[in-house]
């Protein structure tokens, strides 16, 4: 039935109706779905996007993460191309604390799941990269984040709309043409692009992502390698046990993590090359700019080193074209190599953003990185936030936001701004009584893995309450935002604040500096102020500062000058719990600030002070005199009767027995001004101060 009621459809009338139907359809093709809407867009399923996904599925947000590939952490599926990561993963620390730990965890993303810690997933300290695409897996997986994988973005574009958050909403679209529209757009791309210098015979180059890692291919060769960072060195690493000899070359020196303190610069897992360079084992470092060089290729396929300047214009073979060593027989790259490897680094992939964005680079130094504000919002367009390694102009060269011990916690910053900002949720905090004010402080410089890791640029903020009997502790807040702290967080700083962070000496760090000179470590706390490694640094205000003040702040200073400044003396443990060393010195600080005497005290000291004082110190207004804290005691009790506020409890039996003698005296005497027993204020029920 179905089949002689469809015949007609097919017959010569049938097929000219099929034909004018396509017809048409191509000219007027069917309406577009409208673009599926979200709160939060969030692209890249790496460790930052990760990251990101976990607190708004925790805050209960309508979000969805974008992701290229399969599964997450596309990026160390591949890179380190010899897959040893150069994070540590301390597992042992002597430390039951897990804040504490996470100081010397360089892996783990922050969850309250105990076993999603990276220490579970690898006991090497430099791990495989493989285990952290099973880590980020299994993080993606056991929190069920909603990510969309095999889902390229293929362009970022924004529309304006004044009932959107923002004034506008930004539209993605995949590469099967689905739009996607967002109020909060979150880039957590990384830095995909492969760095590269266009140079004459740049043509004859291998790059770090297509090289081949197998040392079998470099028996017996010339490898010149460009570029002065890990990848370049990782590679000379890889293969300098059967090269002829290694050069590497850069514009400029090498810079050493242990001299300058910041992790993105070589390390010692990798400098193998400076040893053999430096003991004379043929292999060597030259610097000079790439962009003055010139590569040529001879008839044996060998390749020369030549100065762009030489090359002349036209079509010439390759012997006629001048070579240094020509003028200057001690030119250093005179020999011919067999392979040229191009080791850069990565820049952010700018392509997919419409110029409606106003998505720029930074200066020449930081050209790599999208501009972003200390909030780690774009300064072309409200409602766009840089995660994760891409949002390293913050901190470039500074601190630890390039790499996960340190996004981690500028990830979370950024969610707390997105809370307070659109759904009027302020920045999380504890409010405490002004007598805890120092031991918050010691708490928090001796576990907290956020001030730890991203010195100077994140720091605790303590809010004074009027008549500074009460303080607000926030948590790992933008230092540069300082101005704008009550916007951000909905907090108030009326009464004056505490900024708490750690910081290196001035002078201590550079590639220029040696940080191993005999008096480096400062041990008195006298000489606080000149201690050269991480230590904290307390910053008071009596007013917020201003933008301008924030702005226009001393060189070298994370904050503008503040109306009082401490420095917590260095230690080599970095604990910092000396009672001498450095308890005292904090706790004089802050009473000199405040003007108030933050000591602890028994009832008895309490007592006296009542007695000898118009201001108590707060630890007795808040205890004592709220009857807080009093046990009863002989010397208390004496202390009353010889102020004449207490009856003598010994002539009171004497004086009473002696009334009970006299018919009709039923009335204690001694005491002119009371017409009968005091009551005591001392109560043996209540606790002890």
């Amino acid at each position: 039935m179905g089949l002689s009621a469809a015949a007609p459809l097919w017959g010569a009338p049938g097929l000219l109706l099929t034909i004018a139907l396509l017809l048409a359809l191509s000219l007027h093709p069917a309406q577009t779905w409208a673009p599926v809407h979200r709160d939060y867009c969030v692209l890249g399923a790496g460790p930052a996007g990760l990251q990101m996904a976990y607190f708004l599925q925790r805050a209960g947000r309508d979000y969805m993460v974008f992701e290229r590939a399969p599964g997450p952490g596309s990026f160390f599926m591949r890179y380190p191309r010899h897959r040893k990561l150069i994070s540590i993963n301390k597992r042992y620390t002597g430390k039951t604390n897990a804040e504490f730990n996470l100081r010397h965890d360089w892996n783990s993303l922050l969850s309250h799941d105990p076993r999603l810690l990276f220490r579970h997933y690898s006991d090497a300290y430099y791990p495989d990269a493989s285990d952290m695409v099973r880590y980020l897996s299994d993080f993606a997986e056991r929190l069920g984040l909603h990510v969309l994988y095999n889902t390229t973005i293929a362009h970022v574009t924004l529309n304006k709309d004044r009932r959107a958050w923002n004034g506008h909403y930004f539209i993605l679209t995949d590469h099967r043409g689905q739009a996607y529209q967002c109020s909060v757009l979150l880039v957590a791309t990384g830095l995909p692009v492969p760095n590269q210098v266009d140079f004459p015979g740049s043509e004859y180059v291998d790059g770090y992502e297509s090289v081949s890692v197998d040392p079998k291919d470099f028996v017996g060769q010339n490898v010149l390698i460009l570029g002065r960072g890990n990848s370049a060195f990782e590679t000379a690493e890889n293969i300098f046990s059967v090269t002829n000899f290694i050069h590497m070359l850069s514009r400029s020196r090498v810079r050493l993590s242990w001299a300058t303190h910041y992790v993105g610069d070589l390390r010692a897992i990798n400098n193998g090359l400076l040893d053999t360079y430096q003991l004379k084992s043929l292999d060597g470092l030259l610097e000079s700019d790439l962009t003055d060089l010139a590569i040529v290729k001879d008839h044996q396929g060998k390749f020369h080193i030549t100065l762009k300047l030489f090359m002349e214009a036209g079509n010439q073979s390759s012997d006629a074209i001048p070579l240094p060593q020509d003028d200057n027989d001690n030119f250093a790259m005179r020999v011919a190599y067999d392979r040229v490897i191009r080791c850069l680094g990565w820049k952010f992939d700018f392509s997919i953003f419409s110029k409606s964005l106003r998505l720029s680079s930074g200066s020449e130094l930081s050209k790599k990185y999208p501009l972003v504000r200390a909030s780690y919002e774009s300064k072309g367009s409200r409602g766009l936030f840089i995660l994760g390694t891409a949002s390293h102009s913050v901190d470039y060269r500074k601190s630890a936001g390039g790499f996960i011990h340190g996004f981690r916690y500028t990830v979370r910053a950024v969610h707390r701004l997105l809370e307070q900002r659109h759904h009027g949720v302020a920045w999380p905090s504890t409010e405490h009584p002004i007598t805890h004010l120092a031991s918050a402080i010691i708490r928090r410089i001796n576990e907290a893995s956020g001030l730890y890791q991203m010195f100077s640029v994140l720091a605790d903020v303590v809010l004074l309450k009027e008549n500074a009997t009460i303080f607000e502790y926030l948590e790992e807040f933008p230092m540069q935002m300082l101005a704008q702290l009550e916007t951000i967080t909905g907090r108030r700083a009326r009464h004056g604040l505490f900024v708490i962070n750690m910081e290196y000496g001035r002078n201590y760090s550079g590639p220029d500096k040696d940080v191993f000179f005999s008096d480096r470590s400062v041990g008195h706390m006298e000489d606080a102020w000149l201690s050269n490694f991480l230590h904290p640094v307390i910053y008071y205000y009596r007013h917020l500062p201003t933008e301008q003040e924030v702005r226009f702040r001393p060189a070298g200073w994370p904050l503008p000058r503040p109306s009082a400044l401490h420095h917590v003396v260095e230690d080599f443990l970095t604990d910092w719990t000396a009672p001498v060393g450095h308890i005292l010195p904090l706790r004089r600080f802050l009473e000199n600030c405040l003007d108030t005497d933050l000591r602890g005290f028994y009832a008895e000291s309490c007592f006296l002070f009542a007695l000898t004082h118009q201001k108590l110190p707060p630890f007795c207004q808040q205890g004592y005199l709220r009857t807080q804290g009093l046990v009863g005691t002989e010397s208390l009790r004496q202390h009353g009767v010889e102020s004449g506020l207490l009856w003598d409890s010994a002539i009171m039996g004497q004086r009473q027995g002696a009334s009970e003698q006299q018919p009709g005296n039923h009335r204690p005497g001694g005491h002119p001004l009371a017409p009968g027993p005091p009551v005591s204020p001392f109560n043996s029920n209540k606790e002890e101060l």
